[in-house]
């Protein structure tokens, strides 16, 4: 039985496609950190430890999220051309 050669495209554009999987769970799960912070500290006292854990959360979850979102895109645009043109998609 002949087994056929990997695909390079195919290899990168899974692994692309896992990063922007894990950058959207980071970058979201970051976003639900401030949002539990904030309510910590609305419930609790609003320090300025809170103010900054809050900031930090969302810029670090802004920087990761808008690249992964991004390519998560391409990689759905990627594959839905090649099943529109009968190419392999993995």
């Amino acid at each position: 039985m002949a087994t056929s050669p990997r695909d390079p495209v195919l290899e990168q554009r899974a692994r692309a496609s896992r990063l922007a999987d894990l950058g959207q769970r980071v970058g979201y799960g970051l976003f639900g950190l401030a949002l539990v912070v904030f309510f910590i500290g609305l419930i609790g006292d609003f320090t300025g430890g809170i103010s900054t854990a809050i900031i930090v959360s969302v810029v670090i979850g802004s920087i990761v999220l808008a690249p992964a979102i991004v390519v998560s895109y391409a990689v759905k645009a990627a594959v839905r051309d090649d099943l529109e043109h009968g190419r392999e998609v993995g």
